[in-house]
């Protein structure tokens, strides 16, 4: 089995809280919030870990607060923690069920528990501005009794729900909620649900071979081009959070408008939670 690179290591990176407000000289932002999707993984390369802290202190930079999936260990861990001793409010938002599984020592900022999944992703898009996505999948098959099915599901709406289910548990498998949050909020956007931006984090080039598959489905008709603009991607924080600053939506304005309420999402307009 591959061992993780120390995350000890990497988080020596990150500066105390005392001394990070005190180096601090804010951008400025037209987000209040984004939301991280990550795994509660590492990743087999330090630099996933190293572009989790970056992105936190560029998150900070832009006096940005971090809505994110709650959980403390993995990358999770490194881009909350980074955000939270960087001064900004971190809201993690994770279902009961996976508490004992997620949040392994000390955590920060605010913990929302929800009672599902679909609850998660409705309060983590309805609070944030915009979405990023650090490099994440389904996560590690642990020993042969952690065997994942696929289980695609069609409720009377129309649109498909893609989930891993472990058959011992009936929880969505550890990471693979991670792909299915952020392709259903392309898809939202899609719809014209919202016209939020949806940026990739596309670290050591991890993202290639989905947005390949992406550009040939745009070429085979899969895609409208315009819905291809939808999704935004850089190498860098830095050059991420500068192209989401800068994105005005493009896609058909004559998609179908469905209203959150409708998709039973809660969406609102105005975020509840003050900064």
């Amino acid at each position: 089995m591959e061992e993780y690179p120390k995350e000890e290591t990497v988080k020596s990176l990150t500066l105390p809280r005392d001394i990070v407000m005190q180096r601090r000289k804010p951008i400025g932002s037209r987000f209040k919030r984004v939301c991280v999707f990550c795994g509660s993984s590492p990743g087999n390369k330090a630099s996933y870990q190293l572009a989790a802290i970056q992105l936190g202190n560029e998150l900070v930079e832009r006096k940005i607060d971090l809505v994110y999936g709650g959980g403390s260990i993995g990358l999770m861990g490194l881009v909350s923690r980074a955000v939270y001793n960087g001064g900004c409010h971190v809201l993690g938002i994770i279902p009961k069920k996976l508490l004992p599984r997620e949040i392994v020592g000390e955590t920060v900022g605010e913990l929302r528990a929800v009672s599902s999944m679909h609850q998660r992703k409705a309060e983590m898009a309805r609070l944030s501005d915009a979405f990023i996505a650090l490099p994440g999948g389904y996560g590690t098959l642990e020993e042969r009794e952690r065997i994942l099915w696929m289980v695609v599901i069609q409720p009377s709406s129309g649109r498909f729900w893609i989930r891993a289910i472990e058959p011992s548990t009936g929880w969505p498998s550890r990471g693979c909620d991670f792909l299915e949050e952020l392709l259903e909020v392309i898809t939202w956007a899609q719809l014209g649900i919202h016209n939020k931006p949806v940026g990739l984090l596309n670290v050591d080039g991890y993202y290639n071979s989905l947005l390949c598959f992406i550009d040939k489905a745009v070429d085979e008709g899969f895609i409208m081009p315009a819905a291809r603009q939808i999704i935004v991607s850089a190498q860098t924080a830095f050059e991420l959070l500068s192209k989401l600053e800068d994105y005005v939506p493009k896609h058909d304005e004559s998609s179908v408008k469905l209203s959150w309420e409708k998709e039973q999402i809660g969406y609102a307009s105005k975020p509840d939670i003050s900064r």
